[in-house]
Formats: structure tokens, C-alpha cells, sequence
């Protein structure tokens, strides 16, 4: 939030004995008229004020635009106290008072009832939300420079108290910096119709209207992003960042809601976490930690106690855990890219796989973190889980190519540190784990065995060697497409720098584990290297973290290389770096042919929304060729679509390029 000017910047002087006279036949009133001082003229647009403590005003001689309305700066029937008001502002209407603040040039505050700061005030700065856990241990105090992976060390990380107990001690620093002996309302903000404001700050060009009650709070703001409060909204304990949106009745108790994120439709959220481009409308939210791109759209849904990203859930979607002996146990995780069906439940504790689906009533406790990509059934009281078979539908593959074009940030800073790629270190070093233990799970089952049970789920027999095998294209077809565009710059510079290219990048980590923070996909190693820092004292200041964290997300691409070249050398047992000409020309062909399957089996996926099943309910009140004639007039064809014609492209683009690089390469020498 851009800091309103400094009124000592500003040269006040008091009030001249026929400013005073003027102001007096105008209906204002003052305790003291030796309190109130002015900067430039103003004393013909104040009219029915009244004064109380200091007052400074800055000059009110311009004209403010409110909405399609042109109006006259000025002062008019209300009560100002210990206030410093910027140049050309419009204050109208004030039912009770507007004190302890300092607003902004350009500011409007109109028909409201009362808006006041206690001195010393932290605005919600320290605030605790307790998200994931309802029961608490994993609190996040709230700073208006929050981003998901800071919430995400502090939530998550309770196994490691010294990296916790430092990043408290550098939100309560931040705190404390946060205390000011007055509230802020920042330039060219409007605050129009609000019954309740009360120890809020307010960022430049905010629009606020109709708001309830808002109670110790932050609203971040700038021209380029302002943020939206709208009407009938309540909120306590919060803070609402640049380019956000909270509107239509929605209700907030100790809440974050991050750049670009939208709630509203009377949704409810209490102790919730909410970070960039989410969206939650209708349902509730309790102790939900809401990474990037967080969706839920629908009545009836309850998210509870869970932590998710790039998160669809579907209407009715519910999560719970009636055990309570000593206390509620409700934490449960959704890991990147899931979805939930409609009406389907999770148990708690669970784990969700990455992109991968829920559906039914799911009464069994379960981790189905190292199967991504799987269906989660529930049958009856059981679980099952089919593994790998949403690696190739139509969901996935637009989810990949939406979220980067679905950002909604344009704030100066972007603070959640998002990688997008659905296939990398991450959710890959997932599958081959997936697929080692589907294997080994399919050579020690015997026959007869129906049911295989894979922590806490059941998996028909039959199917394990179907997921290895789903994996096993996957696995391949991104480990050599990222060999085959590392290598193409160098082909025509022969094989020695081809080799050179392909060798692991020095001093970057990315071999082992990695992790995924709310959005931010990093190296164990390296982020390891991090939390050291910042136990050590080495990292000082959030806004050092932050940095630090910065150059994480800058790593990514030399990281992913790292751990592609290790990832290879373990899979096919040479290094990529030590490589022959002909063998690169076959990692072309086996890139080829894996990325072939994949796309012709997300084609047939698509097709299927072309059936004549997909027909029922077109072509009413007409005969037997109407149904066909109908769907294509509304949903067009399979052979139109765009999509499928981008899929059919990419692969005709890939069976160019890859004929392009095995001829090249098999002439390396």
C-alpha cells in the first residue's frame, strides 16, 4: 500500500480571524478554533462542520469525480476529529464522526456513519488466523506483506520450531513497525455508504461502498490494482490485498485474502487464508489454508481444515472429522491441481494426490500423496483409487493452459511465487515413485487378490500395471522432451556442445526431493539452505525472506534441469551429457512416440463430450435429425473445436520438430 504524503511535509498555518467568521455563518463549529489549522484555500467549500482536537485541511479548491458524478471538493455536515484531510477531498454526510485519521488528496468519504482509529492501532497486523488446524498449533499472524510461502513455513513447518519461532519473531518486528498513532485513508480512496468502520487502514484508490462493518483491518490498494469492498460485507480481522475483491454480504473473521482474489456472493470464511486469483462464492470456508488459484463456486460447499492450490471444488464438497475425543482433528491436504465432485466428502486426516479427482463419500482414511493424476472413488465405506488415468483427460490439459492467462494481478509486486507447469520435479519425482510401487505392488500380489489396499485405499489388481504404465508415458515423455530442448540450441554446433549443454548446471541443487510451498515448486536442497538462513539469523527481515524466496522461483528452470539430468541417469542408466549422436536422435523418437499417446489419448477424451450421450436434451421439439443438428449448431464439432485443433497442431508441430532433431542429431560426430 503506497503511503499517503506526510502531513509535515505540508505547511500548515492557523485559521485567520475572518476564515473563522466565515466558517461560522457556514454552520461550523469548533472546541477550540486555535486546534484547527489549513494549507491553501478551503473556507468556501466547508460548510456544517463540526471541530474537535486537531484539525488540519489541506486546500479544497479542485473537483472530484465520483463514479459518472463531477463534484466540488469540500467539507459538509459532519464531525471531524483529530483528522488531517488532503488536498481536494469530498467528505459529506458523516452521521457520527470521522476521527483519528489522516486521508489522503483526492479522497471521498460519503454517507457513512462512523469511521474512527485508536491511537497505536496494528490494523490487523499480528492478527492469528488458524488456518489448516481448527483445533490451532499451526496460527499465522497476519502482515500486509503476507505471500503464500511465508504461510506456508509457518503453518506447515511445526516439526521445526526454531524456523518457526524466527518467523514469528519477524512478523512481530513487522507488527510493531505497523502501530501508528493514527489510520489511513490513502489518496483518491472512496468509502461511500458504510455503517462501521473502525481501526482500518485504507489504501489509495480503494472503492469501499455499502460495506457493513469493517473492524481491524488492512486494505491494500494502488491505482494499478485497487481493491473492492462492496456491499453489505462484513469483516474483522483482516486484511484484503492490492487488485482483491470481497463483495455481495460476504463475511470475514480473521482472514487474508490475497491479490486478485474474489469472494463473494455471501460466502462465510473464519480463520481462512486465502492467496492470489482464488475465488470463493456462496459456501463457507473454516481454517482453510487456500493456496494460488483456489476455486469454489457453490452453495452447500464447506472447505474445512485443508490446504489446497489450483483447487476446484464442487458444489456440496465437504470435509470433516466426527472423532472428537480430545478436541477436533480436522487437517487434511489437497496437494496442486485436485478436484472434488459434487456432494463428495473427505474424512480427515487425508491426502490428495496431485490433479487428482474425488469423488463419493469417502469414510476411509488415507495418503495418496505419491499417486497424482488418480481418480479417488469412494464405494461404500471403502476407498478406492484408480492411479495415473487423469494424466490424460481434457481437464488437465486446460487446467495447465488457463492458470497462467487467469492471473489477475497487476499490482507493483507480485508476492505468491507461483510455478504453473503441471508436469515437473514435483508432480514427475511423484510418478516415479507411483510407478515403483505400482510395480512392486503388481509382482507381489498374487492372482487371486481382487482388492489391493495402498495406504488406507483399495486399488483393483488389474489396474496396477495399467497406472505404472500411465506413469511410465508420462515419466518418459517429460523427461525427454526437456532433453530435446535443452539440446536443440547446440545441435548445429556439434556434439561436444550438445554434451556441455546437457551437463548438470554447477552450484544448483535439484537432484533430490522437491517441494511443493503453496504454488512456489523448489529444490529441497535449496530451500533447506533457505530455512537454515533464516534460523541462523542470516535472514534478518521479511523482506529479506521474501527476497530469498524470490530467487528460489528464479531457479526454477536450472533447478528442474539438475534433477532432469539425475532423474535420466537413474531411469536409463547413462547421464544425459555422456550421450552419442544416435542416442539423442532415439530420445527424439521415444519423446515422439510417448507425446503421441498422450495426445491421442486426451483427443479421445474429448471426443467423448462429441457423443451421441453427449446429445441428449438437443434438438427439442424437432425429428430424429435434430438432436445432431442442435448439439453442432450450439457445441459445434469435434473436428472444429479449438481445442482439438490446437491438440492436432501441437502434434503435427512435434512430429516436424522431432524429425528435424533426429536427423541432426544422428550426423553429431
Amino acid at each position: 500500500m503506497t503511503a499517503t504524503p506526510s502531513p509535515t511535509a505540508i505547511k500548515y498555518r492557523p485559521l485567520t480571524k475572518a476564515e473563522i467568521e466565515q466558517l461560522e455563518r457556514q454552520g461550523c463549529s469548533a472546541a477550540d478554533w486555535g486546534k484547527v489549522q489549513a494549507a491553501g484555500p478551503f473556507a468556501g467549500r466547508v460548510h456544517n462542520v463540526r471541530f474537535l482536537g486537531e484539525v488540519r485541511l489541506g486546500a479544497q479548491e479542485g473537483v472530484v469525480k465520483l463514479g459518472l458524478v463531477e463534484e466540488p471538493a469540500g467539507i459538509g455536515n459532519a464531525t471531524l476529529k483529530d483528522v488531517t484531510v488532503g488536498a481536494n477531498c469530498v467528505i459529506r454526510h458523516v452521521g457520527s464522526h470521522l476521527a483519528n485519521y489522516h486521508v489522503g488528496d483526492g479522497a471521498v468519504i460519503v454517507d457513512v456513519g462512523v469511521v474512527e482509529a485508536d491511537s497505536g492501532d496494528s490494523f490487523g497486523c499480528g492478527s492469528v488466523v488458524e488456518a489448516l488446524n481448527e483445533g490451532g498449533g499451526r496460527g499465522v499472524p497476519l502482515y500486509p506483506e503476507l505471500s503464500a510461502q511465508v504461510a506456508h513455513m509457518l503453518s506447515l513447518h511445526r516439526w521445526r520450531p526454531a524456523l518457526v519461532r524466527r518467523l514469528q519473531e519477524l512478523v512481530a518486528a513487522r507488527t510493531a513497525r505497523g502501530k501508528a498513532p493514527h489510520g489511513t485513508i490513502g489518496s483518491k480512496a472512496l468509502i461511500r455508504g458504510v455503517r462501521r468502520i473502525r481501526n482500518v487502514n485504507v489504501g489509495p484508490a480503494a472503492w469501499i461502498e455499502d460495506a457493513a462493518v469493517l473492524e481491524n483491518g488492512t486494505i491494500l490498494s494502488e491505482p494499478i490494482a485497487p481493491a473492492v469492498v462492496g456491499s453489505g460485507v462484513v469483516a474483522r480481522e483482516f486484511m484484503i490485498a492490492e487488485g482483491a475483491s470481497v463483495t455481495d454480504g460476504a463475511i470475514l473473521a480473521h482472514c487474508y485474502v490475497g491479490q486478485g482474489t474474489k469472494i463473494g456472493k455471501q460466502f462465510s470464511a473464519e480463520n481462512c487464508l486465502f492467496f492470489a486469483n482464488c475465488e470463493a462464492f456462496h459456501g463457507e470456508g473454516c481454517s482453510l489454508f487456500a493456496g494460488p488459484y483456489t476455486v469454489t463456486h457453490h452453495k452447500s460447499t464447506l472447505l474445512i481444515a485443508a490446504l489446497a492450490s489450483f483447487y476446484n471444488a464442487g458444489s456440496g464438497t465437504n470435509q470433516s472429522n466426527h472423532m472428537y475425543k480430545l478436541g477436533p482433528l480436522h487437517q487434511g491436504i489437497m496437494e496442486r491441481g485436485s478436484k472434488t465432485g459434487s456432494f463428495s466428502y473427505l474424512l480427515w486426516p487425508c491426502r490428495v494426490g496431485a490433479f487428482s479427482v474425488v469423488i463419493g463419500k469417502n469414510m476411509a482414511n488415507f495418503d495418496l500423496g505419491d499417486l497424482p493424476f488418480s481418480y479417488i472413488m469412494a464405494e461404500g465405506s471403502k476407498t478406492q483409487v484408480t492411479p495415473g488415468f487423469n494424466i490424460f483427460t481434457v481437464g488437465t490439459v486446460r487446467d495447465g493452459a488457463k492458470w497462467p492467462s487467469r492471473d489477475r494481478r497487476k499490482g507493483t509486486a507480485k508476492r505468491d511465487l507461483i510455478n504453473f507447469p503441471v508436469f515437473g520435479p514435483y508432480t514427475v519425482g511423484k510418478m516415479i515413485r507411483g510407478e515403483a510401487l505400482l510395480n512392486k505392488l503388481a509382482a507381489e500380489t498374487e492372482r487371486s487378490v481382487e482388492d489391493v489396499s495402498i495406504s488406507g485405499a483399495l486399488c483393483k489388481r488389474l489396474l496396477l500395471k495399467t497406472g505404472s504404465k500411465f506413469y511410465r508415458t508420462a515419466i518418459d515423455a517429460y523427461l525427454a522432451e526437456k532433453l530435446v530442448a535443452r539440446a536443440e540450441p547446440e545441435l548445429k554446433n556439434g556434439l561436444a556442445a550438445v554434451r556441455k549443454r546437457l551437463a548438470p548446471e554447477a552450484g544448483a541443487p535439484g537432484a533430490g526431493e522437491w517441494l511443493d510451498l503453496s504454488g512456489l515448486l523448489v529444490a529441497r536442497e535449496r530451500f533447506e539452505k533457505l530455512a537454515a538462513d533464516v534460523e541462523s539469523g542470516a535472514v534478518g527481515t521479511l523482506e529479506t525472506l521474501q527476497a530469498k524466496l524470490a530467487e528460489c522461483h528464479a531457479a526454477y528452470e536450472r533447478d528442474e534441469w539438475n534433477w532432469v539430468a539425475a532423474a535420466w541417469a537413474a531411469r536409463f542408466g547413462k547421464a544425459p551429457a555422456e550421450l552419442a549422436g544416435a542416442e539423442l536422435a532415439e530420445v527424439a523418437a521415444r519423446l515422439l512416440e510417448n507425446r503421441s499417446k498422450f495426445v491421442k489419448l486426451v483427443l479421445a477424451d474429448a471426443e467423448k463430450e462429441f457423443s451421441e450421450t453427449a446429445r441428449i436434451g438437443f434438438g427439442a421439439d424437432g425429428g430424429p435429425e435434430a438432436p445432431a443438428a442442435d448439439f453442432e449448431a450450439v457445441r459445434g464439432t469435434f473436428a472444429g473445436n479449438k481445442f482439438v485443433k490446437e491438440m492436432q497442431a501441437e502434434l503435427a508441430a512435434l512430429e516436424k520438430r522431432c524429425g528435424e532433431f533426429r536427423a541432426r542429431a544422428e550426423g553429431l560426430k
